[in-house]
């Protein structure tokens, strides 16, 4: 069992340098009280940023650290678990982080994130998410089981079940099975690699029992074969290169085309402009009244200006033409350029391609200039057939490894199959499904909260009330939901108890009492906790000290005196 003994803090949030500390285990029920902004809330912050390095409410780390002090923020941790006693301590400025068993301190040797999975995995066997749902109810920054996502509820559930170690498993799992693939990957290449030596092998003992002549003439017919092709792909070059000169020498001179095509466009523009300007000009006199002085135009005036506008009109018209035929003429002289570009655009892609072709062929000639050599070298093939007999060695070894590691992958892969959530987990957890959801049933109606509730393999709720009708969580009330979520707590616990897992002393309740809860659920939740057996220890911290201070054991008053938050009754 997870015994908390005591939380000490000291320029944690509105505390100053001096010590507070409470003890966890001194009474079965204690109330804190205080008034908005005095610390009655802080031991959760603190309990929570000693064990995983975050607060529980939604406060910036470096808010955490006294703002007056401004440094040596220091919060400590003590518990009992499976006969050991832990200490943690973890501060701000400066930084701390230690982990102490039977006061010793653990080996900080691993990085952080690594020391931190020490405490999580191998010392509390449970993350911050489980922590708050089996330790805390609160009514801030807490999530309630039923908020949280599908995958969050699953880890809950499986720190509850203690089944946890089964994820950790596949995840070691996960990487094994990685590296088997990639032995097997890698053994795979080996044994392709022996393979073509066994066979570059086996022709040096062909060649050397008799079929070196034939290989050396096949290999002198095809470097000659190639030479030939060689020759007959530098003349093909050489053709390639009086055509690319030949048309590249046909090719005008692309800055003068551009500047006839601007000069086109100018005086096309200029003429356009013009010809509009006179059309305007001639629309002004087709009436017979100025329509700027409203006075009679006479014809015989309009008509000569009219007339002086048409020839005009008639000239710039054939210098339009004109600039066309021009167009015309240079579009065509630009269309035959683009063609000539495309043709030595094919040119310089054929001569590449012959120029790489030559290169190709010039490397293989080198290869087989190189296994010609080897070729005619004389060896002794006693000692050639000793290498691949030991070839072969190899190759028989690295396949019985790999045979070796193809079963290892099987049983992995069959191992990987019952670790996953969908194998020994879900059965387990199959198996404690009807205990949770009685249990949940028991205390909703110890609450006098008369609904059927079920949760199924995936985590989901199904709520029916006595008339049968369905429900979910988020279509109740939120003192009804508050219900819902102390059932929960009361059950995860329990179970907790069942299977000895995350089985612990302590239970926080923030603000419970003061949010959705009525009276009569006051009384009933004060019964559940009355009925809680002995090793519990219950903190409810609350804003109804008058109301509730007789109904506990113990309270604790929270006040600010000279800026800092202090104990002055416990």
């Amino acid at each position: 069992m997870l015994i908390f003994r005591t939380v000490t803090w000291r320029n944690f949030l509105s505390t100053g340098n001096a010590t507070t500390t409470l003890n966890l285990d001194s009474n079965d029920s204690t109330l804190i009280v205080g008034k908005n902004g005095e610390g009655k809330s802080t031991m959760l912050d603190a309990l929570t940023f000693a064990l995983f390095g975050k607060p529980f409410r939604d406060v910036n780390k470096n808010q955490l650290i006294n703002s007056i002090n401004k440094k040596n923020c220091e919060v400590t941790v003590e518990f009992e678990l499976n006969a050991r006693s832990y200490k943690i301590i973890r501060g701000i400025k400066p930084n701390i982080f230690e982990i102490y068993c039977d006061g010793q301190l653990i080996n900080q040797d691993a990085a952080l994130k690594d020391y931190q999975k020490v405490l999580e995995q191998q010392i509390l066997r449970l993350n911050y998410k489980t922590f708050t749902q089996v330790i805390i109810l609160g009514s801030s920054s807490f999530v309630p089981f039923m908020q949280l996502p599908q995958g969050q509820r699953r880890e809950v559930i499986e720190d509850i079940l203690d089944i946890r170690i089964f994820s950790v498993m596949n995840q070691l799992l996960k990487e094994k099975m990685a590296k088997t693939k990639e032995s097997i990957s890698a053994i795979e290449t080996e044994i392709r690699i022996i393979a073509e030596q066994a066979k570059s092998q086996q022709r040096i003992l062909e060649t050397m029992q008799g079929a070196k002549d034939k290989s050396v003439k096949a290999i002198q017919d095809k470097i000659q074969a190639n030479k030939t092709e060689i020759q007959n792909r530098v003349a093909l070059l050489e053709t390639l290169h009086a055509k690319h000169k030949k048309l590249a020498a046909q090719l005008p001179d692309s800055n003068k085309l551009k500047k006839d095509h601007e000069l086109i466009q100018k005086n096309w523009s200029k003429y356009e402009a013009l010809t509009d300007q006179l059309d305007d000009q001639m629309a002004f006199f087709d009436a017979d009244t100025c329509p700027a002085c409203q006075q009679n135009i006479e014809h015989t005036h309009k008509d000569t200006i009219l007339t002086d506008m048409l020839t005009k009109k008639e000239e710039y018209l054939a210098s339009m033409a004109t600039i066309k035929a021009a167009q015309e003429k240079l579009t065509k002289t630009m269309t035959d350029t683009n063609e000539l570009a495309r043709q030595i655009t094919d040119l310089s892609i054929e001569t590449s391609t012959e120029t790489n072709a030559i290169y190709m062929l010039n490397t293989t000639n080198t290869e087989l200039e190189k296994e010609l050599a080897q070729e005619n070298e004389s060896g002794d093939i006693v000692g050639e057939k000793e290498k691949l007999k030991q070839i072969a060695s190899n190759a028989l070894n690295k396949n019985l490894n790999k045979i070796d590691l193809a079963r290892n992958q099987k049983i992995e892969e069959a191992s990987s199959a019952l670790l996953k959530d969908t194998g020994i987990k879900t059965a387990i957890i199959r198996e404690y499904l009807p205990i949770m959801n009685k249990l949940i049933n028991k205390y909703l109606t110890a609450m006098d909260f008369f609904v059927h509730f079920e949760l199924d393999e995936g985590f989901n709720e199904v709520i029916k009330s006595r008339h049968r009708d369905e429900f979910t969580y988020a279509s109740f009330s939120e003192g009804e939901k508050q219900k819902i979520d102390l059932a929960l707590l009361f059950a995860w616990r329990q179970i907790a108890k069942m299977k000895n897992s995350v089985n612990t002393n302590l239970l926080i309740m923030d603000e419970i009492f003061d949010s959705s809860l009525d009276t009569a659920g006051t009384e009933m939740l004060m019964n559940l906790l009355y009925e809680l057996p002995q090793g519990h220890n219950v903190f409810v911290i609350s804003h109804k000290g008058d109301v509730l201070v007789d109904k506990f054991e113990n309270v604790v008053k929270f006040e600010k005196k000279n800026e800092f938050s202090v104990i002055t009754k416990n």
